[in-house]
């Protein structure tokens, strides 16, 4: 069973979006499972899903998984969901033993699965060591302006010093995504220059990317997937692209 984070340390880069379509596009191939580690709770905004019991209940121990997962939210897709209450949840889990660890434990003896995606905080936080620790594979989108570029490189600096604190927890980054891509305008150019000319994120640019489309902010907006409301569409394409390429690593 395959698990993957997606995070950057830099927030309004795709990261949820991204998030959302690397799992329903991974569903098409067998059952996963994506969880909202991001306090924003943007997943059930997107999907139009109302959960009663959420990410905050299942990592706090208030609700099993049975009880926080929603399923079959789309075919073979089940959602484990956060609301803004989650906000909360780090004060609440900062003196727990092993703190860092609650989520790789909550999900130890979950099966059934071909993978596990997790959407994660813009910032290096408990609950983003959580998810991490519970990944072992990680996709960076990258918006194209250089503070998200920064922000990646933050995140992969991040994801070094976790390296040495929990060494026996390797994490394989599967792809830098650039987001938001207009090849037309000097901002993507020279954000695309920044990530391939440094050797932190380079060996990992998934190009094209995901170009920029309209569809997107629609499909989110009449709360689809872009291949729900758009299947022709560019951005449809290029997500398409992502997951052949993360099928393939």
């Amino acid at each position: 069973m395959r698990r993957l984070a997606v995070i950057n340390m830099k927030g309004g880069v795709g990261k949820t979006t991204s998030a959302i379509h690397i799992a329903a596009g991974l569903a098409s191939k067998g059952k996963v499972l994506l969880i909202d580690g991001d306090p924003q709770g943007n997943v059930s905004h997107t999907l139009g899903i109302r959960p009663t019991r959420t990410f905050e209940e299942f990592m706090g121990g208030e609700a099993t998984f049975e009880q926080a997962l929603l399923p079959n939210v789309r075919p073979n897709l089940d959602v484990i969901a956060s609301t803004p209450a989650a906000f909360a949840l780090e004060r609440r889990i900062a003196g727990e033993t092993q703190r860092e660890t609650i989520l790789h434990r909550r999900l130890r003896n979950v099966t059934g699965y071909s993978a596990i995606v997790m959407d994660t905080s813009p910032a290096m936080n408990l609950l983003t060591y959580n998810a991490l620790l519970a990944s072992e594979e990680l996709v960076i989108p990258v918006g194209m302006d250089m503070m998200a570029v920064i922000g990646a490189r933050q995140t992969l600096a991040g994801v070094s010093q976790l390296g040495e604190l929990w060494p026996d927890r390797p994490l394989k980054i599967l792809a830098v995504v650039p987001t938001f891509v207009h090849s037309g305008t000097y901002a993507t150019k020279a954000t695309l220059e920044a990530l391939e000319s440094d050797p932190t994120t380079a060996p990992f640019v998934f190009r094209p990317g995901i170009r920029q489309c309209i569809d997107l902010s629609y499909a989110t907006a009449s709360h689809q997937t872009i291949w729900e409301y758009a299947p022709r569409s560019r951005a449809a394409a290029d997500y398409t692209s992502l997951i052949r390429h993360i099928q393939r690593a």
